[in-house]
């Protein structure tokens, strides 16, 4: 792997940092600022909104840019907006750079994951994403409790500094790494191209599932910390412990998925959303027993990140030679996942379900999320891609 795959997951790592660390932050920065825990909790939505909007509309941006100075523009404004955040007294002015941070944390996603796809030959592009994506997996074992602690300790400014100074980092290597200069016009993407690539039945199939997977894992994750209290009966002081064992587990699975994805995109996704459905299943049942609840939340957290490679390999494949705003929509396609999970479960949380409720959740969106991969199996290869040749064995594959 090229040594800039391994910078731009850390370059994710303190990006996802700061996504994260806003969960065990919510106490500081309400008494700090001033406001309830409701209104501090808008910040993870503003962030959510933010990464939804950019991933497409930066994509489109900077088709003809160089990489490099898209990559290193987007970090250097993350940056800003977490030093003008950290010096605030104001909650709209925080939650304003939540959506500017957020917004520009999808665009580097986005640049970051084509630059990948041109660096790494296409057997092994699974795997690089899953090295780029690990940057998160490692931010929610590293970055989040430590984020935690320094907040509670020096003050969620503290925090804010740090990721600050960590995409500081980021950039020197980021520019050391990562190839310089504009694209050669003659194979330059065109948003004609890109807007072509996304007239293809099977890759929309292809955002359904990926919308529907990361709202499988998410709405559980989001509610772990009051289900492991509140159902399981665990001290609080264990909880960050569990999330780190989350947190290891998530990164066990996307090395492992990685590594089948290239070759295996099917495989991987239906053992790794089988695997969701059933442990789903199984933390509905057994929440109330700690062993064995912790046990299925570590399982859950590796099966579920498996599939994150066949996901984005399966978008690469049938994006063809232009794959930018493809990768973009997927991305903004995690982020629908990502705010769906969790209002599935604050619905069933609201109307008195209880915790256990979750797991049926997820076992419904999991089984839809199988029923996509299914559809597109069967889907007849019978549309053109975006340069004008037919279907092709590439697209069948890559179903």
């Amino acid at each position: 792997m090229p040594i800039a795959v391994y910078v731009l997951g850390l370059s994710i790592f303190a990006q996802g940092t700061s996504e994260l660390m806003l969960a065990g932050l919510m106490p500081e920065l309400s008494a700090d600022l001033g406001v309830s825990i409701p209104a501090a909790g808008l910040l993870i939505s503003a962030f959510a909104v933010g990464m939804l909007v950019g991933a497409p509309v930066l994509a489109v941006v900077t088709l003809t840019w160089s990489r490099r100075t898209a990559l290193l523009l987007f970090l250097g404004i993350f940056a800003l907006t977490h030093i003008a955040g950290a010096l605030t007294p104001n909650y709209a002015v925080l939650l304003i750079t939540r959506v500017v941070g957020a917004f520009v944390y999808a665009g580097f996603w986005s640049v970051a994951a084509v630059t990948v796809v041109a660096l790494v030959p296409s057997d092994s592009r699974a795997r690089a994403m899953s090295i780029v994506t690990g940057g998160l997996t490692i931010a929610t074992i590293v970055g989040l409790p430590i984020g935690t602690v320094m907040g509670q300790h020096l003050g969620w400014r503290a925090a804010f500094w740090t990721v600050a100074g960590l995409c500081a980092l980021a950039m020197v290597g980021v520019f050391a790494t990562v190839p310089g200069g504009r694209p050669d016009p003659a194979s330059a993407p065109r948003l004609a191209d890109e807007l072509r690539a996304l007239v293809n039945a099977r890759l929309w199939l292809a955002f359904c599932t990926t919308a529907l997977v990361t709202a499988t894992i998410l709405v559980v994750f989001s509610y772990l910390a009051p289900l492991l209290i509140d159902t399981t009966g665990l001290v609080p002081g264990v909880v960050p412990g569990v999330l780190a064992l989350y947190g290891l587990g998530s990164f066990i699975g996307i090395t492992l998925g990685g590594r089948t994805a290239d070759g295996l995109p099917f495989h991987t996704l239906f053992v790794g959303v089988t695997g969701l459905v059933v442990l789903s299943a199984a933390l509905a049942v057994t929440a109330t027993d700690p062993v064995v609840a912790i046990a299925v939340i570590v399982l859950l957290g590796g099966f579920g990140f498996a599939t994150n490679p066949a996901l984005n390999a399966r978008v690469f494949s049938l994006a063809g030679d232009a794959p930018t705003l493809a990768t973009a929509t997927n991305f903004s396609a995690f982020n629908v996942g990502i705010t769906v999970g969790p209002w599935l479960g604050g619905l069933a949380i609201g109307a008195g379900a209880g915790y256990p409720a979750l797991g049926w959740i997820a076992v419904a969106t999991g089984l839809a999320a199988l029923g996509t991969v299914l559809v597109a199996v069967f889907l007849p290869v019978s549309s053109p891609d975006h340069s004008g040749r037919g279907g092709s064995g590439r697209s069948r594959r890559a179903a």
